[in-house]
């Protein structure tokens, strides 16, 4: 049974358009009456994922509730009610665990949602302990991790709901191994959990698997899901929507649009083979050159001839790979690499991550110095990643969106080609590329990325190429 709206004098038309909502919506009496109580009036997005919560009541009905997938939905302050406002109120004694990665960040968001909304709700906070507990018994108990093994501080513990924020940054394993602790001894409550999320993250896979394609393929059976966006929140200010707007690549997809359909955190959406690839040709005179250098040993070294036209267009030019190779080796193939383009590795910048200039072997001589034994010159790469990836992004431009790109790759750079549409974010720092090495026979890695990294950052803002002592 859901609630009705009765045409009562004194029901304001917002009052009866929410009790409309809420029926529409599936929400049952009893919930409608605690938002009221409680003076939270959700919006349609938000009274869906309540509805959903709810179901978890029926013997048979789901114990996973989902909600999100873009940023601005509101799915923060729905899990809290859901919690606070009707779990708790209308069950004495649950003992509910909320949990997010990195405790300050959870208190400090909690500690200013206690205050703005949980004021109608009779309440006791020990800011210390992280815990709130109501005049009946019911307590949340904030938790938090830093890292993955701080999970396990909680396995073993019993909580009859536990809500999980972001849930996309724990794996399969992490989130499996919590659920562990989602049980009651109470004959009169089915446990449950409840998530919010943003696609992306080391836990996209897993949560689409088990969220989102049950829910688009309208197999849902212990799991619900609601689908939220910033379109969905009235109260989130025009600023953040143009900043959501303004978002490229991966980024724009997942946190604007809530698509899950990105490749497991692909980092470089707007690369398109089709696009930035091209055949090569003779590198003219007048186009400004530099060379920017990988090393690796055990992995793949990794040097780029880059170009820019008179029209700020950038190019990969030429490339030289290698593995398990030696100094002589790999300076060799990058002189052959510059001469062949027409150019002499003297009248060129060659720069070179910051690894290749600390001193090793029992000579005491730094890889950089090697170089220059062969006639290489290397200097500091800008190694900055985060910056360094968002460059990359703004040369690769937007097809779809009109944004014509600016960097092109010609078509014998394999190792460039293959790194490219491979590339994750982290899902520790989402502005950053995921670190990852090639495997034992040498597939797959981010050297060329990384290669490809260091030669764009040698471009300013204007497109003028650094100029040093050659």
């Amino acid at each position: 049974m859901v609630a009705r709206v009765a045409r009562k004098p004194g029901l304001t038309p917002e009052l009866r358009r929410f009790l409309e909502a809420a029926r529409l919506a599936g929400c049952p009496p009893d919930q409608v009456r605690r938002f009221r109580v409680a003076g939270y009036a959700p919006q349609p997005k938000q009274l869906a994922f309540h509805a959903a919560c709810r179901v978890c009541d029926v013997a048979g009905g789901p114990n996973q509730v989902g909600t999100g997938g873009a940023r601005g939905g509101g799915k923060s302050h729905a899990l809290m009610m859901q919690i606070a406002a009707d779990d708790c109120q209308r069950h004495p004694a649950l003992k509910c665990l909320l949990l997010r990665m990195v405790g300050k960040a959870v208190r400090e968001s909690f500690e200013d949602f206690r205050s703005r909304t949980l004021f109608a709700l009779p309440h006791q906070y020990n800011r210390v302990e992280g815990v709130l507990t109501f005049e009946n018994g019911s307590q949340i108990f904030l938790g938090h991790f830093r890292d993955e093994k701080d999970i396990d501080g909680y396995l073993g513990l019993e909580y009859d709901v536990i809500g999980v924020e972001e849930a996309t940054t724990l794996t399969a394993a992490k989130y499996t191994a919590i659920r562990t602790c989602c049980r009651t001894s109470k004959e009169d409550w089915r446990p449950r959990l409840y998530s919010t999320t943003n696609p992306g993250g080391v836990g996209h896979q897993w949560y689409k698997r088990l969220f989102i394609d049950a829910f688009v393929e309208g197999t849902e059976g212990e799991t619900r899901f609601v689908p939220a966006t910033v379109d969905d929140n009235r109260f989130v200010n025009a600023d953040y929507t143009r900043t959501l707007d303004e978002l490229t690549g991966w980024l724009r997809r997942a946190w604007r649009f809530g698509d899950w359909d990105i490749s497991a955190g692909q980092f470089f959406t707007t690369w398109s083979r089709e696009v930035h690839v091209v055949k090569g040709f003779g590198l003219p005179l007048d186009w400004t050159a530099w060379v920017a250098v990988d090393h690796g040993f055990a992995h793949w070294m990794v040097a780029l001839l880059l170009a820019r036209d008179g029209d700020g267009k950038f190019y990969v030019v030429d490339e030289y790979a290698a593995r398990g190779a030696l100094v002589p080796t790999n300076a060799a193939g990058v002189l052959a690499m510059v001469e062949r383009n027409g150019r002499q590795v003297d009248g060129v910048r060659v720069v070179a991550g910051a690894d290749v200039f600390a001193r090793t072997g029992a000579a005491g001589l730094s890889i950089a110095q090697q170089y220059l034994e062969e006639g290489i010159h290397l200097e500091a790469a800008n190694m900055d990643r985060v910056n360094g990836a968002a460059r990359l992004l703004g040369l690769l431009g937007d097809v779809e969106r009109g944004i014509e790109p600016r960097l092109f790759v010609f078509e014998r750079c394999a190792r460039v080609i293959e790194a490219m549409p491979q590339m994750q974010h982290d899902p520790h720092r989402p502005e950053d590329v995921l670190k990852v090495d090639c495997d034992d026979e040498g597939v797959g890695g981010d050297d060329g990325y990384d290669a490809l990294r260091y030669g764009v950052m040698e471009v300013g803002e204007m497109g003028r190429a650094y100029v040093g002592e050659y």
